[in-house]
């Protein structure tokens, strides 16, 4: 299997499409969104140059199980799944802040957090944690979404000051990214995993708040393994997790970490392969399903949606 590193479809009423880091998105009639998640992968804001077979299928059949396990919680954008690697949905006004919650001091927070910062994005950290310690409570650190480049750090307060965000919609954002944190820490814990932190997106159709794009996805997403965790974190070891982390890791092994003049490691067939290997197994372990994929050509892939596009009309 072939990485699918890009689509150039053309579907009837198409008004543009978007490529982004890894999905390929096409507005059909200003109503609706085929998303096409490509095999691309990014780290450090940076696509690397291989793309990775069956990544985009494992990560939007993720996100589709979420989706449909918190559509109580709110609407979401999801219609449809013609096929593995493709939603189709609502077309919603994105707000311009990805909303991001953090269970434990971990990653981005920690690496704050070890260079003598006490807070992140207005928030308050306590002292004398230690790196992938669980926080008394979950604590939401947000960042602007950015069309290219860097997303950034941003607080509340700042959020709503510039009118990114209306205090009353701010509100409701916080409110269902607690809840969704909780639902998905909650399913995380029936597959012995720990749900470290997460992002999620939102849009408005019609004055309601969706849920959009991926959710509880290994590249969204960090779990740690339940089992051992606490022994771990007693004799400072690192965790054990389920993320897109190893693939940085490699990267920083390598010399890279998206600065100006760092060079990507050589991606040999070897290297790419065991990151599909990783991916599966974030898979399996996620969803508690054996992974089948599809092996759908780029031709039958298009034939599908336009076949789901024409029962919308």
């Amino acid at each position: 299997m072939k990485a699918i590193k890009g689509t150039d479809f053309c579907f009837e009423g198409q008004k543009s499409k978007y490529v982004g880091k890894v999905r390929d998105v096409y507005d059909i009639d200003g109503k609706y969104m085929v998303m096409v998640v490509s095999d691309r992968i990014s780290a450090f804001d940076v696509v690397l140059p291989e793309g990775i077979p069956y990544k985009g299928q494992i990560l939007n059949k993720i996100a589709e199980k979420f989706l449909d396990a918190t559509s109580d919680i709110l609407p979401n954008w999801k219609i449809a799944v013609p096929e593995a690697n493709v939603t189709v949905g609502h077309k919603c006004e994105p707000f311009k802040v990805e909303m991001v919650i953090r269970g434990y001091l971990s990653g981005h927070a920690w690496r704050e957090y070890r260079d003598g910062k006490r807070t992140i994005c207005g928030v308050a950290m306590p002292e004398g944690m230690v790196e992938n310690q669980k926080f008394p409570e979950p604590i939401i650190t947000p960042t602007t979404k950015a069309a290219e480049g860097h997303d950034e750090d941003i607080s509340r307060e700042d959020i709503i000051a510039s009118g990114i965000v209306s205090a009353e919609d701010y509100a409701a954002l916080e409110k269902y990214t607690r809840a969704l944190f909780q639902r998905g820490t909650e399913m995380a814990a029936k597959r012995g995993l720990i749900l470290v932190d997460t992002k999620y997106e939102f849009g408005k159709k019609d004055g309601v708040i969706y849920l959009m794009d991926e959710i509880h996805t290994p590249d969204s997403s960090r779990y740690f393994y339940a089992d051992g965790y606490a022994e771990r974190l007693a004799a400072g070891e690192r965790q054990k997790q389920l993320s897109k982390e190893f693939v940085r890791e490699w990267l920083m092994a390598g010399g890279f970490q998206g600065r100006e003049g760092e060079v990507v490691p050589e991606m040999t067939p070897e290297v790419v392969k065991g990151i599909t290997d990783r991916y599966v197994e974030l898979y399996e372990n996620i969803v508690g399903e054996k992974f089948v994929p599809s092996d759908a050509s780029l031709e039958q892939i298009q034939a599908s949606v336009a076949e789901c596009l024409n029962t919308l009309k």
